[in-house]
């Protein structure tokens, strides 16, 4: 563990898998309801989006492995493709609460650090 006390492992995992955090927030819904279907009309309210942007959320964690899409139908049901994902999505829901800021703070640093490669190569690009 680092300083903080968030585990390792699911500071990687927030690192490596998760992009934001209404992409967490929907995890996290659908994680602790697992017997529930979801769609963009009934996930949008939950994260207080509209259902273009929760039917992105859901079509980025079906495509992640962690909800399966049920006969095509838009409707997602929390079901991840391994063992190991399901349990680091437990730790993870776990740690959340009690490591609020420290989670959110990694999301957004990794954004933040996106954000300015992404500048730097267009100020690079513009002084060549």
């Amino acid at each position: 563990m680092d300083q903080s006390g968030l585990p390792d492992a699911v500071k990687r995992f927030i690192l490596l898998s998760i992009p934001s955090v209404p992409y967490l927030e929907a995890l996290l819904i659908v994680r602790n309801h697992p017997g529930q279907s979801w769609d963009a009309a009934k996930m949008s309210p939950q994260l207080y989006l509209n259902q273009s942007a929760a039917q992105s959320l859901l079509d980025a964690l079906h495509e992640n492995g962690v909800v399966s899409q049920e006969n095509g139908t838009g409707q997602f049901r929390y079901q991840p493709n391994t063992p190991e994902l399901a349990s680091i999505i437990d730790a993870l829901a776990k740690a959340y609460p009690q490591y609020l800021i420290e989670v959110t703070h990694l999301i957004h640093a990794k954004l933040s650090k996106k954000a300015h490669k992404f500048a730097n190569a267009f100020i690079w690009e513009q002084e060549k």
